[in-house]
């Protein structure tokens, strides 16, 4: 079975996506490059409901299923849901998304997971939880939350991020072996360290390692493309990544 690649508007550049006057006009874009879905981003939305609306509905001409992207963090506190969790899950529901992505943030506490799973039992989006680049995202929290917390109703594994691991000075080959049976969608992305930080690069421009991490994820799950995407043919740069990783 051929693997599903989703495109992350993101990957174009915020001030790119602004100045095309928003994410929907990636949309077509990313339909005819091939890709199989899209990875809508809330932080990039000028307004939410409307705007969620039309691109659910420019996704399905398309033939584009979605993801929703909420810079948030799922739990506010040890053992506390983000008390604007139910409006997120609202507009995931209209954005038509297959799946809603977080950040772990302070992690669940002493909540058992029966505790835990009655709290999310009346969302029906599977949330995925994704390595970000804070503390809250480095390896240990994520290992203890999903050692305890796996197979969890309404919380359906993880979004590993390849290189959000750098930011927390991390070993993203490390991070691969311990939580790979986790994962339920792989941002793929590739970083180098320049004298004001780590940042994203371009799969061609890496040192191949997304590779070996590639090889390591369960074979069925979609994967996210959240490098860079630039150049004077947008259109072919896509698809040219998008083949990349169909047939990696």
């Amino acid at each position: 079975m051929e693997r599903k690649i989703i495109v992350v508007t993101a990957a174009f550049g915020a001030e790119i996506v602004r100045q095309a006057g928003g994410q929907e006009f990636f949309i077509p874009l990313i339909a005819q490059a091939g890709a199989d879905g899209v990875e809508i981003r809330r932080e990039l939305l000028p307004s939410i409901n409307e705007t969620l609306i039309n691109l659910a509905e420019l996704a399905e001409k398309n033939n584009l299923f979605t993801y929703y992207s909420v810079p948030e963090y799922l739990f506010i506190a040890p053992g506390i849901l983000n008390p604007q969790l139910a409006q997120f899950i609202q507009e995931a529901t209209l954005l038509n998304a297959q799946a809603i992505k977080f950040a772990l943030g302070a992690g669940a506490g002493a909540l058992t997971k029966e505790q835990l799973s009655q709290q999310l039992s009346h969302f029906t989006i599977p949330l995925l939880i994704e390595n970000d680049q804070t503390l809250t995202g480095k390896l240990s929290p994520m290992l203890t939350y999903f050692e305890k917390y796996n197979g969890l109703s309404g919380a359906q594994g993880m979004t590993f991020d390849m290189a959000n691991w750098l930011w927390v000075d991390e070993s993203p080959i490390a991070a691969a072996e311990q939580l790979a049976e986790y994962v339920s969608y792989c941002h793929v992305k590739a970083a180098t360290r320049s004298a004001s930080g780590w940042r994203a690069i371009s799969l061609d421009d890496s040192n191949g390692e997304w590779r070996q991490l590639l090889r390591m994820m369960p074979k069925e799950i979609p994967l996210g493309i959240e490098f860079p995407l630039e150049g004077p043919d947008l259109a072919a740069v896509v698809h040219y990544y998008v083949e990349l990783l169909r047939h990696a």
